[in-house]
């Protein structure tokens, strides 16, 4: 609450002069203060925290049949140890077998995209278990980007898994 208190002066005046009297004002802020911490709790209570983010993946069942795939549409990715990709066209027994890394997969991906039609293109991942999670997860990113529709996380063959060891 503001108070006003009156100091009067006992000093000796002119003559002539008269002086007004002075009023000292003082406002207490506890209130206001209590006031800003009310009002910084709620809005930190009733802010939304950042929602953690999820890919989209959806995964066919294993009841249907197989869908052909065209062999000069495929490109095969082997995420490998740090961050290595291995990749080929086609078949594994007739590739040349080709290594890059997580920062060039996009552009193999763009070279595969602008060679192949839209239709024909698709991507199959094939995961070792030497594989960092993250780097699937990149991988995966990649396909978002280079806006590829048709991809696969696919088990990886004895063949494949050998030859990254």
């Amino acid at each position: 609450m503001a108070e006003i208190t009156s100091g009067e002066s006992h000093k000796k005046q002119n003559a002539g002069v008269v002086k007004a009297k002075r009023l000292s004002t003082r406002v207490d802020l506890t209130p206001m203060v209590d006031l800003g911490f009310l009002l910084i709790t709620f809005f930190i209570f009733t802010t939304t925290m950042s929602q953690p983010t999820a890919i989209k993946l959806i995964m066919p069942d294993d009841t249907g049949t197989a869908m052909p795939i065209k062999r000069d549409g495929a490109l095969t990715l082997l995420p490998a140890v740090n961050g290595t990709i291995y990749y080929y066209e086609g078949n594994f027994e007739e590739a040349d077998l080709k290594g890059t890394t997580l920062k060039e997969v996009r552009n193999v991906i763009i070279d595969k995209k602008r060679r192949t039609t839209s239709n024909d293109l698709f991507v199959i991942i094939k995961p070792s278990k030497a594989s960092v999670y993250g780097d699937i997860v990149n991988v995966l990113d990649e396909m978002t980007i280079n806006n590829v529709n048709r991809y696969a996380i696919v088990d990886i063959t004895e063949k494949e898994e050998a030859f990254m060891k």
